[in-house]
């Protein structure tokens, strides 16, 4: 089945409710910066092969007639939003259907030109600016204890529900690991390759029967699990009280509550000795400034000869640097208070704060491009249900956006993803 990827192009019936989407019903005047932003998109076009359509007919951009199309449905709202912050604006005036994907245009295809061009698409003399510019992380999502579980709360306890309609069967929230080589339709099975996933984490943190096991970061509770048939005992924690309750009751449907112990626990209270710890795509919720209590964290709660088995999303080095002040879009709607880290800023973290090294590593940042595009389908496909839970036109192209930026990213190798193995080298 073909499913229809692109939002609706706006007008009344899908524009943002302004006590819903407060700012965002209303693009701001900024008629001078709106005035700078359209030069920029019309240069950075010139060598993008895609084409930008006006509603009067005029074409930007290096694209043919099979290249991804760019709809500017309101252009003047759209360089507004550009003009008023650059790095929110472009997917803000998504959510507001200012502009949208071409009829037959893959919204990932679309952005994928973007991703690969990304630090060149504004001209280097204006990204020496970006540091009197960029809007900064505001106080209030610094990830203290009581930061970090606000910052959560607003991600992961949208609603269980909302989860449950496009991810996969073992309601898993992080990259799957599919076969190296693709055969045929059957290797793209999204519930096995996240089982092949959570297999090559604990394989890495050798987790076996009698494994005292701490998971750092619950999700719903299907690595928890998934360690407990292997006949380790598991502790894990989380800070989001929706997973926890969902995850609790999973536990208990397998007849694993007396293996799986789920705690509502911030990893920085966590006490005791563990041969095992895992932790999936949680560094980038941490925060650079408590990288170093993340790690020293592990080093503290692991015992002698443990393994940690750790899953990071990453970035270059050199863009890790360029961004980590700055605020965008992604912290706005999607996850405040994260920040990706590169290989080099975890291998440094690592020796100036921990007795740990990376041992092994696995990377799998084709394999999130694929689990991505996977759940931009299953959102497609029930946005029905998930609308009866309260989440309107607005919402649906936020994520819309959100999962097909992160496709994008993947695609390209903007991002990446890695299965680590940590230990201590021996004495």
């Amino acid at each position: 089945m073909t499913v229809e990827l692109q939002s609706t192009a706006g007008g009344a019936a899908g524009d943002p409710t302004p006590q819903l989407w407060p700012g965002l019903a209303s693009p701001p005047r900024a008629p001078v910066h709106a005035s700078i932003a359209r030069p920029i998109v019309a240069r950075a076009l010139r060598r993008l092969p895609v084409r930008m359509v006006f509603p009067d007919g005029t074409t930007w951009g290096a694209g043919d007639a099979e290249s991804p199309v760019m709809l500017m449905v309101r252009p003047d709202a759209v360089f507004h939003r550009l003009g008023a912050d650059l790095r929110i604006g472009f997917g803000e005036a998504y959510m507001c259907g200012d502009w949208t994907a071409g009829t037959g245009t893959d919204l990932a295809d679309l952005l994928t030109p973007f991703a690969e061009r990304l630090t060149h698409l504004v001209p280097q003399p204006l990204q020496k600016l970006r540091g009197f510019v960029d809007e900064r992380l505001p106080a209030h999502e610094e990830n203290t204890v009581p930061g970090a579980a606000s910052n959560i709360a607003r991600h992961y306890d949208l609603s269980n529900d909302l989860f449950s309609h496009f991810l996969d069967p073992t309601m898993t929230y992080s990259a799957a690991l599919f076969p190296d080589t693709i055969r045929e339709a059957a290797d793209l099975d999204l519930e096995r390759a996240q089982l092949r996933k959570m297999d090559g984490v604990l394989d890495q943190a050798r987790v076996g029967p009698g494994t005292q096991m701490l998971e750092i970061g619950t999700g719903w509770g299907a690595l928890a699990l998934r360690a407990a048939q292997r006949g380790a005992l598991v502790t894990t924690v989380t800070i989001s009280a929706e997973q926890r309750r969902l995850a609790q009751r999973r536990v208990a449907e397998a007849g694993l509550s007396d293996r799986v112990e789920v705690r509502l626990q911030d990893y920085r209270q966590v006490t005791g000795e563990y041969d095992a710890i895992v932790s999936v795509e949680v560094i980038e919720a941490v925060g650079e400034r408590y990288w170093p209590t993340y790690f020293s964290s592990l080093d503290r709660l692991l015992a002698p000869g443990g393994r940690v088995g750790l899953q990071a999303i990453t970035m270059a080095h050199e863009r890790m640097l360029a961004t980590r002040r700055s605020y965008g879009w992604i912290h706005k709607y999607i996850f405040p208070g994260g920040l990706i880290p590169s290989m080099t800023a975890i291998e440094h973290t690592l020796a100036n704060h921990t007795r740990l090294g990376v041992l092994e590593r696995r990377d799998l940042g084709w394999h999130y491009g694929q689990t991505l595009h996977q759940w931009r389908h299953r959102f497609a496909e029930a946005w029905n249900q998930i609308a009866t839970h309260g989440f309107d036109a607005t919402f649906r192209r936020m994520w819309e956006f959100y999962l097909a930026y992160c496709e994008a990213g993947f695609r390209t190798g903007y991002l990446g993803v890695s299965q680590l193995s940590l230990g201590r080298a021996p004495a």
